[in-house]
């Protein structure tokens, strides 16, 4: 076969060709523009979608902290709120109390072992209105009965003494003669120096403190240590005491409370002022906790 007969032949690659240069840099500009609009369209939704979800938290959890503390300081018996600050952190205690009734204070005629005595050590008395929180029996040595608690000199369940039963006291409340009745006795026999105006008698169960540290961020409940006339202000101090620590919330920013005693035209007030902080974020709210401040 000659030569002639081959068709001829193209050189490799004729009439093909591939991206120049300046074609390349134009496409990788043009990716980029769109590429920033998406970002813009899409991210900037996402992390403010993040954000606001950050604030909902914090709100709730700041929320969540102030009303478990409300629920708890409505507890209080009244009068016993104190509050201290020791560098950065803030500390309010209260006296707990599980359950509240009125005593006899002149009881019916041929009966004057209901009446509750203030002139002598009296180990039994009985109730016109009971206590409605406790399963009947009912007995302790770790509670306190309180009458007319005040939160002053002779009149100061801080001191242990005066108007609140001794540690270690056995505290029994039985079922009396009629659905408003319940018989209370104490052992050892113990003398109030003087009686409520309002003839209440509180079951105690003990103090309560909350401490919140700025520098560590955190919020504690201590419970369960003794009554002490002086305020602790320091975790260490509390739980040198016995306490049982429990933490409320976290990311703690700042916080601030304050107690106005209460007078015959108003209850006492407590402010709870808490602020949480997270990621740039941070949600300051304020709780009311009104008080009966009569003993």
């Amino acid at each position: 076969m000659s030569a002639q007969s081959h068709g001829r032949r193209m050189p490799v690659g004729a009439g093909q060709r591939g991206f120049t240069l300046v074609e390349l840099v134009v496409t990788i500009v043009v990716g980029s523009v769109v590429v920033a609009f998406m970002a813009m369209f899409i991210v900037t939704p996402m992390l403010a979608y993040s954000a606001q979800t950050r604030r909902a938290t914090l709100v709730d959890e700041t929320d969540s902290a102030l009303r478990f503390m409300g629920r708890d300081i409505r507890s209080a018996l009244p009068n016993s709120v104190r509050i201290a600050t020791a560098g950065s952190v803030t500390a309010l205690e209260f006296l707990g109390t599980t359950d509240a009734a009125r005593y006899v204070d002149g009881g019916p005629l041929g009966n004057p072992a209901l009446v509750l005595d203030f002139t002598t050590a009296d180990g039994a008395f009985a109730t016109t209105v009971p206590f409605t929180q406790l399963s009947l029996p009912w007995s302790s040595t770790s509670a306190y009965l309180v009458i007319d608690h005040v939160g002053v000199t002779g009149a100061n369940a801080y001191d242990m003494s005066n108007v609140i039963t001794p540690s270690g006291t056995t505290i029994t409340v039985s079922a009396g003669a009629s659905a408003n009745q319940n018989l209370v006795t104490l052992s050892p026999a113990f003398q109030f120096t003087q009686g409520s105006p309002g003839k209440r008698v509180y079951i105690v169960s003990g103090p309560v403190s909350y401490l919140c540290d700025t520098s560590a961020g955190t919020l504690t409940r201590y419970s369960g240590y003794t009554i002490s006339s002086s305020q602790a202000a320091s975790a260490s101090a509390l739980l040198a005491a016995g306490a049982t620590a429990s933490l409320v919330a976290g990311d703690v920013g700042a916080c601030l409370f304050t107690y106005a005693t209460g007078t015959a035209q108003r209850n006492a007030l407590v402010e709870l002022t808490l602020q949480l902080a997270n990621s740039g974020e941070s949600v300051q709210l304020l709780y009311e906790v009104q008080m009966v401040n009569s003993p």
